[in-house]
């Protein structure tokens, strides 16, 4: 055969190559916009699909187990998740106000302290200074220490913690700042925190919840109820974390106290209660105040009956 009679062939093959050259982005192409709408519509779909074009992971219901792309096990969502905190951060999206009774500084301040405020059905002095140990350990010191401990550990759960004072402020806020620092917040509870002055005899502790008060323009019936609950929340689990006794002195020994007149509860729009947390006029309480330990353990005490009170709202009968 002579050469000539090659050529056709060649053209043949040439052809071809050109072809199959032009198919291959073409067909390419094709197949990545298959994976894009393949894409498209599994996250429409809400499944997943795993590297390397495994099956579609079904979707797991809540609070049970699922596995991951990778094969292995993802955790499972906690009960607090499902409430809307976040893993490991239960009281996330919670707003908890924190009153640290009194102020370091009011003893310097005893003009702005004194003067009248009116709390609805009266009038009382804008703050004081506050109880003292025998040995002269202030109440505003304690009040501060521990609240700043609470602050700590509502924190690593998630909340948002708001104070009225942080003993940077040169007097008070008086008792209608107070409660409107945390009716302006919204608060899901609000505490008091402080420590009696009563007789040297007289030990323990006890919370001090709301009475109804309609006067004045003003009227805190809403929060009666729920601050019942509050307060018997917090006296279970300060009780609980601290072996503290309840108060021998006040209202027969139940560990509670029910008043109307103090404006910091009069005016309160959220649930809100106050906590004597021991006696600082009694030796062996005094003790217990004035160690960090101990201090450590109150502020445990509180955090958990608020905890308690703002994920459950639990009713505990009195």
């Amino acid at each position: 055969m002579t050469s000539e009679q090659h050529t056709p062939s060649r053209t043949r093959v040439t052809t071809l190559v050109l072809v199959l050259a032009a198919l291959v982005p073409l067909c390419f192409a094709g197949w990545l916009g298959w994976q894009a709408i393949a894409g498209e519509k599994n996250k429409n779909t809400g499944t997943a699909t795993a590297a390397g074009g495994g099956a579609p992971a079904s979707p797991s219901k809540s609070g049970s187990a699922s596995v991951s792309a990778s094969g292995t096990p993802s955790a499972s969502p906690s009960p607090s998740a499902a409430q809307g905190g976040v893993a490991g951060k239960p009281l996330a999206g919670k707003v908890i106000v924190i009153d640290p009774g009194h102020n370091p500084n009011n003893v310097d301040h005893p003009s702005e302290i004194n003067r009248n405020v009116f709390i609805g059905n009266s009038s009382k002095a804008c703050d004081t200074t506050g109880a003292s140990t025998n040995a002269g350990y202030p109440e505003a010191d304690f009040t501060l220490d521990v609240a700043r401990r609470v602050r700590t550990l509502l924190q690593a759960e998630g909340a948002k913690v708001v104070f009225t004072q942080d003993g940077d402020t040169p007097w008070g806020p008086c008792v209608t700042q107070r409660a409107a620092i945390g009716n302006q917040a919204h608060a899901d509870a609000a505490i008091s925190i402080h420590a009696d002055g009563a007789g040297p005899s007289d030990y323990g502790f006890h919370v001090i919840m709301p009475s109804r008060v309609n006067a004045g323009g003003v009227n805190n019936t809403a929060i009666v109820a729920p601050s019942r609950t509050l307060g018997f929340d917090v006296r279970a689990a300060f009780a609980s974390a601290t072996g503290e006794h309840y108060a021998t002195y006040i209202n027969g020994g139940v560990g509670y106290d029910v008043r109307s007149d103090l404006g910091g509860l009069n005016l309160s729009s959220v649930p809100k209660i106050f906590i004597e947390c021991a006696n600082m006029r009694d030796a062996a309480d005094a003790a217990k105040i004035t160690s960090a330990a101990w201090r450590q353990s109150a502020a445990q005490g509180i955090a958990n009956g608020l905890g308690q009170f703002v994920l459950h709202g639990s009713n505990t009968s009195g």
